[in-house]
């Protein structure tokens, strides 16, 4: 949070002090004037500044919340960018204009006052103006940069107040700054500051598709630098350089970062500091007399005005809703109701008129991918689905329980560009998978039952040495079929269960498999007490590659165990949890990953037509991870969890779930589907 907060302090203290000043100026030119009367009208204008900046505020963050993920990503980086451009013009305008600001201002006070209220609260208003929308616009942009709200808005609310106490000592003379040093150490700052967010807003365009390049990568430091750190963080936070940039991203910090420097150092050393000069004020003219009206009513209206127009802005910027479209589903009126939609996202109350429950799918009907979806609706209940739709054809795909699906007509929608629709998978689709990881399963056990026979040997001729060594071979081997546990039923529990939970813990009659073995092993316990475990770690290893054929491997269990394996990972062998002594936590995690890789190996065939980045992306992720258990292996041994250095866990577990945020989709994507 502190982190993310620094630059939005900075922008704040910097952008109030401008304002500050101008305010101090105003309210000073007037007191001198002898004009406190108009006081009023100064904070009136200032007002109505704070009322634009904060409505311009809020229609980014909700006009941009109600766009696709992609739309978001081009608006977020084109800001960015803007942003970027309106902060490097204030740094270069406030270091030509400090020094003259107080003249230029008064002669503009005096003018106003010979020309009514309404010019005087139009001078506050344009002077404070736009440093006000400035700051909505940076403080918008690093809170999407920071991914949170709260460190930015913080970091801006103690700027702020920091910058309101600095121009009321001002003020009052009671404080001395050199402003122009001020100005130019933190126009220095700002500019590494604008390099960064410049960095994060192309980034923003390219994951939009606006800009090439995505994933042409000029530094990768994931596998060697942790994300999650605290320097790395408060280096993306306050500098927005991430581990992994592209080209075009280094390129333009660079680039940004060496000219807009250059020119700005130039620029303060041929500055030469001189006395102000500050032009003649004119003598005010008599305050003219006005029609008395309630003094509340024009602070009432400048703040009103803005907020009602951000607030016809948002709600005319927000895709509108289905117009109330009640959509039919049942086995006969499947998508009555249903009329050609706007492009954007849309959201469809769907009615159960039948008397069945079922599932409802809007669907393109010559490819059957799904757009959205809901399971189990009830006869005589509405529910909303909500989709985007864009250019294409639709219709819905209703799927009764124990009934056959029934399609309605389509319509064809026109522009609004392509939604991205999930090709739906049958049990069909991952028939072939099934067999191919039952295969891999039923080969890891044939080796598990030759292996464990070999450490119950190992035990029973008190070779403990040798069966430590052994233990780990076959644990690991063990440790290799993630993706079957679920399948493996009671037998998982007698091979791999964990003493937690159980009444006497490891002396527990119930604490048998791997895990018994492996503490009695690694606490100096005889082989003669080992004998028996051991003996019947085998059987129950025989037991269940007898059993696995005729078990029943639920192929909808494949693709959620693509991510379930490195979850139980990153719960349990990262954390050290099921340690009983041997130290082993991360040759497990090595095993682990292994069952996680051939797992996707298998699904590959039906995730590269879905989603062919996620799996280049979950490949780099899978490097990474193995470059990290690669270091902590050495020779036959392996470095315990707890004897890690801290940089070195950080990096693992940052990768795992870096790993896990990136497999995280394929439950979705290969949800077997009825619509179909």
């Amino acid at each position: 949070m502190w982190d993310d907060a620094f630059p939005s302090f900075l922008i704040g203290l910097r952008e109030g002090l401008e304002a500050g000043l101008i305010v101090s100026i105003l309210v000073a030119t007037l007191v001198r004037a002898e004009a406190r009367s108009r006081l009023p009208q100064v904070w009136t204008g200032v007002l109505a500044a704070v009322a634009v900046a904060m409505s311009f505020g809020a229609v980014l963050t909700f006009t941009a919340a109600s766009m696709p993920q992609t739309a978001q990503e081009a608006f977020g980086g084109t800001l960015s960018v803007i942003a970027v451009a309106f902060v490097t013009a204030m740094v270069f305008w406030m270091r030509r204009s400090a020094r003259g600001l107080s003249g230029e201002l008064k002669e503009k006070v005096t003018g106003a006052l010979a020309m009514g209220s309404g010019m005087l609260i139009l001078t506050s208003f344009l002077a404070v103006g736009r440093e006000g929308l400035e700051t909505a616009l940076f403080l918008w942009t690093t809170a999407r940069a920071a991914g949170e709200s709260a460190g930015p808005l913080t970091g801006a609310g103690i700027g702020l107040v920091l910058a309101a106490g600095l121009c009321w000592g001002l003020y009052r003379r009671v404080l001395k700054i050199n402003l122009t040093k001020f100005f130019t150490a933190t126009g220095v700052v700002l500019i590494v500051i604008a390099a960064g967010v410049l960095g994060y807003g192309l980034r923003d365009l390219q994951e939009g598709g606006v800009l090439p390049g995505r994933t042409a990568y000029a530094v990768d430091l994931a596998s060697s630098v942790d994300a999650g750190s605290w320097y790395s963080t408060l280096v993306q936070g306050v500098l927005n350089l991430t581990p992994t940039m592209t080209w075009l991203q280094v390129v333009a910090y660079v680039a940004y970062l060496v000219v807009v420097m250059t020119l700005f150092v130039r620029g303060v050393r041929a500055s030469a500091p001189g006395p102000a000069k500050e032009r003649p004020a004119r003598e005010p003219k008599a305050d003219r007399p006005e029609r008395r009206r309630p003094v509340w009513v024009v602070p009432a209206a400048v703040v009103a005005v803005p907020v009602v127009i951000a607030g016809l802005v948002v709600a005319l910027s927000r895709p509108k809703p289905a117009g109330d479209q009640t959509v039919a589903v049942s086995e006969t009126e499947c998508g009555k109701g249903f009329t050609a939609p706007k492009p954007g996202r849309q959201t469809f109350q769907m009615h159960n008129t039948g008397g069945k429950t079922s599932e409802v799918y809007l669907v393109d009907p010559s490819t059957n991918a799904v757009y959205g979806e809901i399971e189990g609706l009830a006869p005589g209940t509405t529910r909303d689905l909500v989709a985007t739709v864009a250019g294409g054809t639709y219709a819905w795909r209703c799927v009764p329980t124990d009934g056959k699906a029934v399609t309605s007509g389509s319509v064809t929608v026109t522009g609004g560009g392509a939604a991205k629709p999930v090709v739906p998978v049958s049990e069909q689709d991952l028939a072939a998978p099934l067999k191919a990881y039952k295969a891999y399963v039923e080969q890891g056990l044939d080796t598990l039952v030759g292996q464990t026979r070999t450490l119950a040997d190992d035990i029973r001729g008190n070779h403990l040495d040798k069966a430590r060594t052994d233990w780990l071979t076959a644990h690991r081997t063990y440790s290799s079929l993630g993706a079957a546990y679920g399948t493996f039923e009671d037998f998982d529990k007698k091979i791999n269960g964990r003493a937690d939970g159980l009444t006497d813990g490891v002396q527990d009659k119930d604490f048998t498999g791997f895990h018994r073995i492996e503490h009695g092993l690694w606490h100096g316990r005889p082989a003669k007490e080992l004998t028996g475990p051991a003996q019947q770690l085998v059987t129950d290893v025989a037991g269940l590659r007898k059993a696995f054929p005729g078990q029943d491997f639920d192929p909808g269990d494949l693709p959620l165990r693509a991510h379930e394996i490195l979850e139980n990972t990153l719960q349990f062998e990262l954390t050290g949890d099921t340690d009983e002594g041997s130290g082993t936590g991360l040759a497990t995690a090595d095993a682990n990953l292994a069952g996680t890789r051939e797992l996707l190996t298998v699904l590959k065939p039906l995730l590269t037509p879905r989603a062919p980045k996620l799996l280049q992306a979950v490949d780099t992720d899978i490097a990474r991870l193995q470059s990290l258990l690669d270091a902590a292996h050495h020779g036959t041994d392996w470095t315990p969890v707890d004897r890690l250095a801290a940089p070195d866990k950080q990096r693992l577990d940052g990768a795992t779930g870096q790993l896990l945020e990136d497999l995280a989709p394929i439950p979705d994507l290969l949800e077997i589907r009825k619509s179909a």
